[in-house]
């Protein structure tokens, strides 16, 4: 190619200026990047593109209640609606949490597609009113009843602790990969309460995704950070997502504003969390915690 006369001036310009002056040529130096917390980003190696802040419903939450149940309906269709006029597009359910039949409503003028959810099957006994625990090929489809859609974006079995839990759970998982196979869902996962589950979910393939409980000072945490950091990498470079939970402490941190901005900072810039799921109670938190990831 042929440089344009003007562009070979300045080049030759700065040539000169270097050789007189005895000083490298210098290059601008890149900004830094900026976090956006409303920006589309996709989940790992999943095809699911949805926000960076994902809204958690879990707070203090099982047999089918939790803080955002417990608010009453209107007060969460509220509060669900407002997340999404600010921009999160991506909302974090369970069957614990008793709050599937709440987002629909919420956002019922909404198209699906501009939306993501994220929804956990619980296995175990305790946790929820019934003593049953039907599978997945009967769970998943009365899930798709109680959310109102065709289809789940990211599902997980919930809560997992057991270092053998993908040999515990494979009848599951292989239900779930069927649903999968057919588009009913997206992508697959786990959510880890363990140091144990968490190793495991790293070695094995069936996993996309992994919800772990991550912030730099070990609050309801499977352990402390230097002990749960190396298995997010390990994670991640076995071509894991990673969902950051517990980034506030599970709430403890909500009063200390030094330590939320360094959870935060914590989760993009040390764990590289793809998504950071926050059980936001109020409009105000959504507001107050997009300000600290547009300052990391």
């Amino acid at each position: 190619m042929q440089l344009k006369r003007r562009d070979f001036l300045k080049a030759s310009a700065l040539g000169v200026a270097g050789m007189f002056t005895g000083a490298p040529l210098l290059q601008a130096e890149p900004a830094p990047a900026k976090y956006d917390p409303f920006a589309t980003v996709t989940l790992g190696k999943t095809k699911i593109q949805t926000t960076r802040v994902c809204m958690g419903t879990g707070v203090r939450g099982g047999n089918r209640e939790s803080n955002h149940t417990r608010m009453g309906k209107e007060k969460l269709y509220t509060l669900i609606r407002s997340a999404y006029d600010h921009g999160v597009r991506c909302f974090d359910l369970a069957d614990l949490y008793g709050t599937h039949p709440y987002l629909i409503p919420a956002l019922k003028d909404i198209p699906r597609d501009k939306y993501t959810i994220f929804t956990k099957i619980w296995f175990r006994q305790g946790g929820l009113p019934e003593p049953e625990r039907p599978d997945a090929d009967v769970v998943v489809p009365r899930f798709l009843k109680e959310l109102g859609t065709d289809h789940i974006d990211l599902m997980l079995l919930h809560c997992v602790t057991s270092a053998k839990w993908p040999e515990e759970l494979r009848k599951q998982m292989d239900m779930l990969s069927k649903f999968r196979e057919k588009g009913v869902i997206r992508a697959l996962g786990v959510s880890c309460h363990s140091l144990e589950a968490l190793e495991a979910a790293a070695n094995e393939p069936w996993v996309e995704s992994v919800h772990a409980r991550i912030n730099p000072y070990g609050l309801s945490m499977d352990a402390a950070p230097d002990k749960v950091l190396p298995l997010i990498k390990k994670l991640q470079a076995n071509g894991k997502a990673i969902v950051g939970m517990k980034i506030i402490g599970e709430g403890k941190l909500r009063d200390d504003d030094e330590k939320r901005s360094a959870s935060v900072r914590f989760a993009l810039k040390e764990a590289k969390a793809d998504i950071l799921n926050v059980g936001f109670e109020k409009i105000e938190e959504i507001e107050d915690f997009a300000d600290r990831v547009r300052k990391v």
